[in-house]
């Protein structure tokens, strides 16, 4: 597992993430369709928290978009580098997901994010920052709306509507099982709505959510146990709090038992 600090000048109110966000965003590219679906390799990249110990654990895995096997994967650990603001959750997790990143021995090709990328209220999220700064194509998944609207799609699977800002469509409503909640599609970056969507249904063939984002939960997950045990280790006893392991997110998590079973 990599261990991150927190970088250099990295923002540390509110509105020094803000101004990141407004010089970034211009950046995002939204005119290439993105890699063909059941091409190449797709990561999925996720993280899991314990704030009372200040520890952050992101987790990369690289799977086949044909076969869906994992080919690679990689974790890194680090301290939480910014509070927790709905709206800037990026800023505490870029590091860590970054060094996962970069401790793969092939390359990601597509990245997944559990999270959003246009869809976000300064239009700028996870999937869109992180993008640009790899120069990867980027997606969001989400497992909920966040604060935009949509029309339930048809209960068939493949079925979509358009998530909306007003009158603006930012992502989509997409059915990637018969008669279950819609997860919450939008690009990042270098890739198209259309081909987001159809990259997402490739990659849920059997579950709700992405085989991507399903096997990078689990594995953060197992990582974020493993620091805290080392850390109990290395730590005098009573300097160690119980806490809960995870802070809330913009997409809140499924249980374990939600997120692995077939609906």
């Amino acid at each position: 597992m990599t261990t991150v600090s927190i970088p250099a000048g990295w923002p540390a109110t509110e509105e020094e993430a803000r101004a990141v966000q407004d010089q970034l965003r211009a950046s995002v590219v939204l005119d290439e369709p993105g890699p063909p679906p059941g091409t190449g390799h797709v990561t999925g990249v996720d993280v899991a928290y314990d704030d009372a110990r200040d520890v952050v654990v992101a987790a990369a895995v690289v799977l086949d978009a044909a076969s869906l096997d994992v080919l690679a994967e990689a974790t890194a650990v680090g301290r939480i580098s910014f509070p927790y603001v709905p709206g800037l959750l990026a800023f505490r997790e870029i590091p860590t997901v970054l060094a996962a990143l970069d401790a793969l021995p092939c390359a990601p090709g597509l990245v997944v994010c559990d999270g959003y990328g246009l869809a976000h209220p300064r239009r700028f999220g996870l999937a869109s920052h992180l993008g640009i700064l790899t120069g990867l194509p980027t997606i969001g998944v989400a497992k909920n709306p966040f604060s935009f609207t949509y029309a339930e799609p048809a209960a068939a699977r493949g079925s979509a509507a358009p998530l909306l800002a007003g009158d603006d469509e930012v992502g989509r409503a997409l059915r990637t099982r018969a008669g279950v909640k819609p997860v919450f599609v939008s690009v990042g970056h270098r890739v198209s709505l259309d081909n987001a969507c159809a990259h997402t249904l490739a990659l849920a063939p059997e579950f709700r959510l992405p085989e991507t984002t399903r096997r990078a939960d689990a594995l953060c997950r197992r990582a974020l146990d493993e620091a805290l045990q080392e850390a109990a280790r290395t730590t005098p006893r009573e300097t160690l709090q119980e806490s809960p392991r995870e802070s809330p997110r913009e997409s809140p998590r499924e249980s374990p038992q939600e997120s692995a079973t077939r609906h």
